[in-house]
């Protein structure tokens, strides 16, 4: 029977950022002033007794930059200290501590210096809590983020997104998590139909439609899916039948089903990571109609390489 797909819900995010692209590239950016910003999370002043990292900042985009957090501390009042961490957070709301994201404690033996720590978590928020202890303490904390920029910046954008799908055309899988919907004529003569491009994460619906065009609902309670075969299967309950309502002629059932490894980049293996980048680059380096025909017909040895040992072909 026919098959047709179509994408419902792209991916929010690429698996290689323009950063690492950038730098698989080897793309000088912008000059310094222009790449770097400094955002205050916490503003210097002489900041009050507070206890147990009450003393919130303000959170900060870090989404895609390399950041660096400063803790720039004058005088402290006689005996006064201060404690600070760093904090993250998807969604600028709800924070959580960063592993070893404390800083040193500053004391009347340390103060007036500046502490320095990179963040590397993939948080797209990030903010710093201090206590203040015994007496007043003046400091401050920025937070700075590199964000290179070159012209091209939309350009790699796009190739960076095309590589992907590419990549996810040859391979038979999706890397990063979308929704997409299935086509089918007639349910099928099996007790199961496959879910194209695994991983499968989940089953949205399965709906059918009369003569005419009157619009059912294969229950949840009538089939098992199974996430883990490669390409996945909406398998029928034990004892149940596929509906047998006579069918339009042409896309009678449409599943609706969620694929990807994940929702962040972290969750793609590495290997399709630097597929994406290879292949960038060789899109990135020729930009000529002929050879980038070329490498839609035939993707490059490395990428195969890489991609080829797990490939699922298209059903």
């Amino acid at each position: 029977m026919p098959l047709t797909t179509k994408l419902i819900t792209a991916p929010t995010i690429e698996p290689v950022t323009l950063a690492e692209m950038e730098m698989h590239l080897r793309i000088e950016s912008n000059d310094t002033a222009a790449a770097l910003t400094s955002t205050q999370t916490i503003a210097p002043a002489d900041h009050a007794v507070a206890a147990a990292y009450s003393l919130e900042g303000t959170g900060v985009d870090v989404l895609n930059s390399g950041t660096v957090v400063y803790l720039v501390s004058g005088t402290n009042a006689a005996t006064g200290t201060v404690n600070a961490k760093i904090q993250e957070s998807d969604d600028d709301v709800t924070y959580t501590d960063v592993t070893s994201g404390a800083f040193t404690e500053v004391t009347t033996a340390n103060d007036n210096a500046t502490q320095e720590k990179a963040y590397t978590g993939i948080k797209q928020y990030i903010r710093v809590v201090a206590s203040v202890a015994a007496a007043a303490c003046s400091f401050g904390v920025n937070i700075v983020t590199s964000a290179p920029q070159s012209i091209e910046d939309d350009y790699i954008t796009g190739l960076i997104k095309a590589a992907r799908r590419l990549i996810e055309r040859h391979s038979g899988r999706c890397l990063i998590t979308q929704t997409w919907d299935r086509y089918l004529d007639a349910f099928p003569s099996a007790n199961y139909m496959q879910i194209p491009s695994p991983p499968l994460q989940s089953i949205t619906s399965v709906k059918y439609y009369d003569t005419d065009g009157t619009e059912a609902t294969f229950t949840s309670d009538d089939y098992e899916v199974d996430i883990y075969g490669e390409p996945g299967h909406v398998v029928l309950g034990y004892s149940k039948t596929w509906p047998s309502t006579t069918l339009r002629t042409v896309n009678g059932v449409i599943v609706r089903y969620v694929c990807g490894y994940g929702a962040t980049a972290a969750t793609v293996p590495e290997e399709y990571k630097q597929a994406i980048k290879i292949l960038g680059a060789e899109l990135y380096e020729h930009r000529e109609d002929g050879l980038v025909g070329t490498i839609y017909q035939t993707l490059p040895w490395a990428v195969k390489g890489l991609i080829g040992y797990d490939r699922i072909i298209p059903i």
